[in-house]
Order: C-alpha cells, then sequence, then structure tokens
C-alpha cells in the first residue's frame, strides 16, 4: 500500500498511535493513582518504580503523562471538530454565493476572529465563565472555524469554474446540492490534511493555555500545567521538564509527519511529479 511506503506518515502514525494508545489505557489503567499524594517520595528521579521519576507532590510522573495525553487529546479533538463543523459549511456558503453581501460578512467575520488569538479568546472566555479544558476548546474551536472556512472557500471557488459543476448547474441542482454532492467529496482530501495540522496546533494550543493556567485545572493533569509547575525546580528536578516537554514535542511532531504525509498521499498534483 502506498500509506506503508511513505516515511513520513509512517513515522507520524507510529507516534501519534502510542501516545492514542496511552491516553485510551489510561481510562483503564496506570501505574500510579495520579490523585494520590506521596509526599515521603517527592521528586523522585527516575527509578524502575517510577519510571519517569515523582513530582512534588509524589505522584507518577509516568502515569500523569498518560492521563495528560487524554486531556491534551480530547481538547484538541473537539476544537478541530468544531472548526469543522462549523468552519466547512460557511466557507461552501461564502463560495457558492460569492461577491454577495452572504460572503462578505462570512469573510469579514472570519478576518474579524484571526485578529484575536486562541490565548485571547481564552482570557476573555475565562473571564466570563472561568478557567477550565471546557472553555479551552472553546477558545481553540472559534480560532479553529475561520481556518477551515477560508481553505474550504477558496478550494472551492475553484471548482465552481469546473466543467461539472456547471453541467450540475444546468441541469437545475440548487446551490447547496452542488455544494453537498460536487464541492465537498473534491475538497475532502485537503480538509483531512489540515485537519491533522490543526490537531497538532490544538495540542500545542492546549498546553499552551494550560501553562498560563486557563486550561484544565487540577487535579486532572495536563501537559502544559506540568511544565509550568516545573518551572521553579528544573535546576534541580529537570525530569519534571522533560519528560512532558517530550510528550508534546513528539506528539505535535508525529502529528505533523502524518499531515505532510497525507498531503503526499492524497494530493493528485504529487502523486502526478512522482
Amino acid at each position: 500500500m502506498a500509506f506503508l511506503r511513505n516515511r513520513s506518515f509512517m513515522i507520524g502514525a507510529v507516534l501519534a498511535t502510542v501516545f492514542v494508545a496511552a491516553a485510551l489505557l489510561s481510562f483503564l489503567w496506570t501505574p500510579f493513582d495520579v490523585t494520590k499524594l506521596d509526599i515521603a517520595h517527592k521528586l523522585q528521579k527516575p527509578t524502575e518504580l517510577h519510571w519517569f521519576g515523582t513530582d512534588h507532590f509524589g505522584r507518577d510522573i509516568f502515569s500523569m503523562i498518560m492521563v495528560g495525553a487524554r486531556t491534551s487529546i480530547a481538547v484538541a479533538v473537539l476544537a478541530v471538530g468544531i472548526g469543522i463543523l462549523l468552519g466547512v459549511p460557511l466557507g461552501l456558503a461564502a463560495a457558492a454565493r460569492k461577491d454577495s453581501l452572504l460572503d462578505e460578512i462570512i469573510m469579514r467575520t472570519n478576518d474579524l476572529v484571526f485578529a484575536f488569538p486562541a490565548l485571547l479568546i481564552a482570557i476573555m472566555i475565562t473571564a466570563v465563565f472561568g478557567p477550565s479544558a471546557v472553555n479551552a476548546i472553546i477558545a481553540i474551536g472559534i480560532f479553529n472555524i475561520p481556518v477551515f472556512a477560508r481553505l474550504t472557500r477558496g478550494a472551492a471557488l475553484t471548482l465552481w469554474t469546473r466543467d461539472f459543476v456547471l453541467s450540475a448547474r444546468v441541469a437545475g441542482k440548487s446551490a447547496p446540492h452542488i455544494s453537498l454532492e460536487h464541492i465537498l467529496p473534491n475538497i475532502l482530501n485537503l480538509l483531512i490534511v489540515q485537519g491533522s495540522i490543526q490537531f497538532s496546533l490544538g495540542i500545542l494550543a492546549e498546553a499552551g493555555l494550560s501553562y498560563v493556567g486557563l486550561g484544565a485545572q487540577p487535579p486532572i493533569p495536563s501537559w502544559g500545567r506540568m511544565l509550568a509547575e516545573s518551572q521553579t525546580m528544573i535546576s534541580f528536578a529537570p525530569h519534571l521538564a522533560i519528560f512532558p516537554g517530550m510528550a508534546i514535542v513528539l506528539t505535535v511532531l508525529g502529528l505533523n509527519l502524518m499531515g505532510d504525509g497525507l498531503r503526499d498521499l492524497l494530493d493528485p498534483k504529487i502523486r502526478r511529479a512522482r
């Protein structure tokens, strides 16, 4: 299969699968209870019992990374889902009504949302509702909406001038019918690739929001908050920052490699060039 021959995709898939498997396994089992404090064994370096060591409360870091993977992946998946479910229909509608008032409203609203980064949106939301994983999902999801709306509109506009779309219009099909039956299937590959990229950015955004205290709240473990809590102890307990930092790096790297591999495999222009 072409997927198996693509080195970038396979390396990315292996890295991503490891962390997804760890997240799923954490629902059933972790080496230690991440909510249980063990002050007597705090700040231990990696041992046979505690593979990644313990934190300043004596909690097992390996177990916290497993549960933290669950938090990061859940936030990223739901945030990307919001972007796709709202952004793609908006982009299709804007392309179908090019240069109309609807198109202008959608694209100018997208420009307005782009002016506010996910962190700033999260600050505004948490100022009203308080910090939580749900509010982080909403903030990252809102930022993803214009990303998918712009991508969908740009890709769809190139298809509206194609012969098969013109034939559908001559046959009397409505714009929504054409968008769903002819446009969307032809840009689906592009959306899948962008979805994998936004998924990796969602992992980074969740870690960033948790780092500043706007993401998942204690006692729920979060990679970003683990990094924040390690700042003052990094000189004598570097493992507190190394392992959650590596988890973020490897997960994002894996998802980006998967995205590059999917682009190579799904883009017909690249396939023909090879």
